[in-house]
């Protein structure tokens, strides 16, 4: 319990005239007398707040960037009217910065008996579960001078998911596939891709796709279609180590390669592929494994959704072991890491082979665009050596991508922006060659 503003401001003006006219107890009690009774009143006459019933239902996730509601429910059963200021308490980054105050605070009244709701609006600015606090509430009497107050915990969590921003590329992609699969008027062959069917020959087509046999048959030309492989296997490994921690503009390099990873899980789901996902540092942070091709998006987003990068340095070699246990036949394995000189030619590189003589393997990592822009800055000393530095940089990245190709890993090398559909198109053009 306390006592509120206003019963502070009438003492503050009851006790001017003490002071001018009768300064001393007489006049004190003369003034404070009556106000402190009218405070016991008061708070008599406030419903009472730990007997209150308070139950929550809303959104349990949200994709970053969205907003969620949380209502909370507040049951009165007591004979008193509740009136009441509520603040319901989360983590301050379940807001965005400066309008806290504003959503975790409402005014409430509640009738004898009966019950109200107030919804919460949360905007989470990070990934990962966000936990309710404590809803305290404050009741004041019929003339507010003096409230009761109580904390209640009401639990509740709501899932913050990766945004998959990438995903305004997946038409443009699906068009692609459609293409590949046969399904437009673009019909491509590529070695190792199965037979679908026979078609009349148009003007244009593949002489060597004429089947012969069949054109012996029939009145006209027939021509064999083919489309990519299917029910192959992909295993997309994202590596959480202190390099995933860097950030590259206002995101650290884990959040790219996670909506990369999303995108091209789409896609190879939708061409009838099948994605398993392993986020690994010196053990296992996440696995997902055996999803159908409408759960596997949900799977991955949700598993996505804790993952934080660890400030530690990434065990190659148990990487290794734990993808090959997990691949157990040849598999298409995307390990999203960076392409950094020393983690991989010291971590990395003694154990390719070991995953290259069994599996098709792309490495993709994220590329920080001001290196290129310092690498093209001229007109002042400092911006010389900035564009020398960066320079340099990028030569490193080169020589070890092209360390990388010499073992048979495709790599691909993107800004945040353009590696997610820069990971598609590889996977694409692996499977028009039919090489997956």
């Amino acid at each position: 319990m306390a006592p509120t503003g206003r019963a502070a401001l009438l003492a503050a003006l009851g006790s001017l005239p003490v002071g001018i006219w009768e300064p001393g107890w007489t006049g004190i009690l003369a003034v404070n007398a009556p106000l402190a009774l009218a405070c016991a009143c008061d708070y008599a006459l406030a419903a009472p707040v730990r007997r209150l019933r308070l139950t929550r239902s809303g959104d349990t996730s949200v994709r970053l960037g969205d907003t969620a509601d949380v209502t909370l429910t507040v049951d009165n059963p007591s004979r008193r009217p509740l009136r009441a200021q509520l603040r319901d308490a989360w983590p301050p980054s379940s807001w965005q910065r400066g309008t806290e105050t504003a959503a975790s605070r409402h005014a409430l009244t509640v009738p004898p008996g009966e019950r109200r709701r107030v919804t919460t609006r949360l905007r989470p600015t990070r990934r990962g579960d966000r936990q309710a606090d404590r809803v305290t509430i404050r009741s004041f009497g019929p003339l507010g001078l003096f409230s009761r107050q109580s904390t209640h915990k009401v639990p509740w969590t709501v899932r913050v998911l990766p945004p998959f921003n990438s995903r305004k590329h997946l038409p443009a992609k699906l068009a692609r596939l459609r293409e590949l699969d046969g399904r437009t008027s673009v019909l491509t062959r590529g070695e190792g891709t199965e037979f679908d069917s026979l078609r009349e020959y148009v003007p244009g087509d593949d002489t060597r796709s004429i089947d012969w046999r069949a054109t012996a048959r029939h009145t006209t030309v027939a021509v064999r279609t083919w489309r990519p492989e299917r029910d192959r296997h992909i295993l997309v490994v994202l590596d959480t180590g202190r390099t995933s921690a860097g950030r590259v503009g206002d995101a650290p390099r884990l959040d790219a390669s996670m909506d990369a990873a999303l995108l091209l899980a789409a896609l190879a789901s939708r061409a009838g592929d099948r994605v398993d996902l392993l986020a690994y540092d010196r053990r296992v942070r996440a696995l997902v494994q055996g999803r159908t091709a409408g759960d596997v998006l949900p799977s991955l987003v949700n598993a996505m959704a804790t993952l934080e990068p660890e400030l530690l340095e990434t065990d190659a070699r148990g990487l290794t072991a734990t993808a090959l246990r997990t691949a157990a036949r040849r598999s298409l394995i995307v390990l999203l890491t960076t392409l950094d000189a020393a983690p991989i030619e010291e971590g990395l590189l003694p154990v390719l082979p070991q995953l290259t003589q069994r599996h098709t393997v792309v490495l993709a990592s994220v590329a920080d665009p001001h290196i290129a822009t310092m690498a093209k800055s001229r007109g002042t000393v400092e911006s010389i050596y900035d564009a020398a530095a960066a320079a340099q940089a990028q030569n490193e990245r080169h020589r070890t991508a092209e360390q990388l190709r010499r073992h048979g890993v495709t790599v691909v090398d993107a800004t945040p922006d353009e590696l997610a559909p820069a990971l598609s198109d590889a996977y694409l053009a692996l499977k028009s060659a039919g090489r997956l």
